[in-house]
């Protein structure tokens, strides 16, 4: 057995089983399950019906590569989003099953472990990140993101010696959980990080198209490398994914896309890994990525949820709109994030995930102990029955400690 799988921790959810084990919620609350990150609203008929006429294709091994259509169509996505000058379809994009298995293979392709390697990420963080570089033999260095510090990492304060062993960052932006986006500034220490210390950067940007502002989309990481004048994206590759843009969480398909000679090595090991994309999969990614209009309304749905529960919830919790995605990051009363979820859970039959569940405790603190996340998935009328019982559970439990 690899010994490496001892490394492992719990995941996020297995954790949430064994902290509400035994507990009974009230049952007269219907249950609102705000903990899991997984989109509700339906998935466009511009990706079903392009699926439905492309079952043919499941008799057919697909490419490792994808097929040329499908990658001029996440090329030309790239250009028209981020305003690219150019981007090769032949070497610069790869699809993937997903922007999960393709963080974690990642790892694996660029990772050398004899050198005594370090993978550097955010703190919270998506665990995959830290399940990557544990599996690939290499040790992980938790960056974190503190309210003091406007929920930002301060990568600044990462020791020298730890950068010159640093094989792979992790970045998130949009950030998940707490929905902030990296600026140009930040980009640049970054880049001239990676040049100077030789490390690869992968940027997962699975909730770009999730924002608040149709006139502000956030800001890309191929896009803060095209400003800055690194117009072969060295370096860098960027993750993107269908399942929160369009709503498409089971079709499992994505891409990455940035630096041709990162590109090539990642698609040579994908040839041994046998985890290419069905061109059933593959005709329904290309009708999405050329359709922007069911993601106007996608964005719309999440605007109008953050429009109408944030009165409600930020008047109990210590919380604010965040600048993309969809998950509110709040501070809970009391500083128990694990205690205040089970409790809502109790009596409120309402599921938030404690924020310490999402971190690593470094030097006895762990970023993400005091907060909750809560996603807003479920449908506006949910939501808003989510928010109003967060807000009646609040309101009692300080008139029961006055």
């Amino acid at each position: 057995m690899n010994p490496l799988l001892e490394k492992l921790q719990p995941y996020p959810f297995e954790r949430m089983a064994a902290l509400l084990a035994g507990v009974q919620p009230d049952a007269g609350h219907a249950p609102v399950n705000l903990s899991i990150g997984e989109p509700k609203h339906p998935t466009p008929p511009v990706i079903t019906d392009a699926m439905a006429a492309a079952f043919g294709g499941l008799a057919s091994y697909p490419a490792t590569a994808g097929g040329p259509e499908l990658r001029a169509a996440i090329a030309g996505w790239l250009r028209r989003r981020y305003r690219l000058d150019a981007f090769d379809p032949q070497t610069q994009v790869l699809p993937v099953n997903g922007s999960r298995e393709a963080l974690f293979a990642f790892a694996q392709t660029v990772i050398d472990p004899r050198a005594g390697a370090v993978v550097v990420c955010p703190n919270p963080f998506y665990q995959i990140y830290e399940g990557a570089a544990l599996l690939a033999g290499a040790s992980v260095h938790y960056v974190e993101q503190s309210p003091e510090k406007g929920l930002r990492c301060d990568w600044g304060a990462v020791p020298d010696e730890v950068w010159a062993r640093t094989q792979l960052l992790y970045v998130c932006s949009p950030g998940n959980p707490t929905g902030t986006v990296m600026p140009l500034d930040e980009w640049r220490l970054l880049f001239a990080l990676a040049d100077r210390h030789g490390f690869a950067i992968a940027a997962d940007e699975c909730y770009s198209e999730i924002y608040l502002d149709e006139n502000a989309p956030p800001l890309g990481s191929l896009e803060a490398a095209q400003a800055l004048g690194r117009h072969d994206y060295r370096g860098l590759v960027a993750f993107s994914s269908l399942s929160k843009r369009s709503n498409a969480p089971g079709m499992r398909s994505g891409f990455v896309a940035g630096d041709a000679r990162l590109i090539g090595a990642f698609r040579l090991y994908r040839t041994y890994h046998g985890s290419a994309m069905s061109p059933t999969v593959q005709a329904a990614s290309l009708a999405a990525w050329n359709d922007e209009a069911h993601v106007a309304e996608n964005r719309r749905l999440y605007c109008e949820k953050f429009d109408a529960l944030a009165p409600l919830l930020e008047g109990v919790l210590d919380t604010a709109r965040p600048q993309a995605g969809f998950y509110f990051w709040a501070k809970v009363p009391g500083g128990d994030d694990q205690a205040f979820v089970r409790e809502l859970y109790r009596r409120f039959n309402v599921l938030a995930l404690p924020g310490s569940f999402l971190a690593r405790e470094v030097d006895g603190r762990n970023p993400g102990s005091g907060f909750i996340r809560l996603a807003l998935v479920e449908p506006l009328a949910r939501c808003l029955e989510a928010a109003g019982r967060i807000r009646s559970f609040v309101q009692a439990t300080e008139r029961a400690g006055a």
